[in-house]
């Protein structure tokens, strides 16, 4: 799978680490739902370490279709919000 952060490039992502993904989405989706921005900031950088660090990196000139689109690190909780589908920012 193909995983865009937003400002940062793809990274390519087995369907693996998804359950460890899908964790840190639930968290982060209570953490909007309940307006604690501090706990927004720190689980939004803990899914995006995890992104990084599970996944590889695909070259800057490499433009392949991304399956997921998250925001970057310094998105706001309105503009995650916006983002949002029914099942929080990772689908499953």
């Amino acid at each position: 799978m193909i995983v865009r952060i937003m400002g940062e490039g793809q990274v390519r992502l087995d369907d693996s680490h998804f359950a460890e993904l899908n964790a840190l989405d639930d968290e982060l989706l209570a953490e909007m739902e309940s307006g604690d921005e501090e706990g927004f900031r720190r689980t939004l950088g803990a899914l995006l370490d995890a992104v990084r660090r599970l996944g590889t990196a695909l070259p800057d000139d490499a433009l392949e279709p991304s399956d997921l689109i998250l925001p970057s690190p310094g998105a706001s909780l309105e503009e995650v919000r916006e983002m949002l589908g029914d099942e929080g920012l990772i689908p499953g």
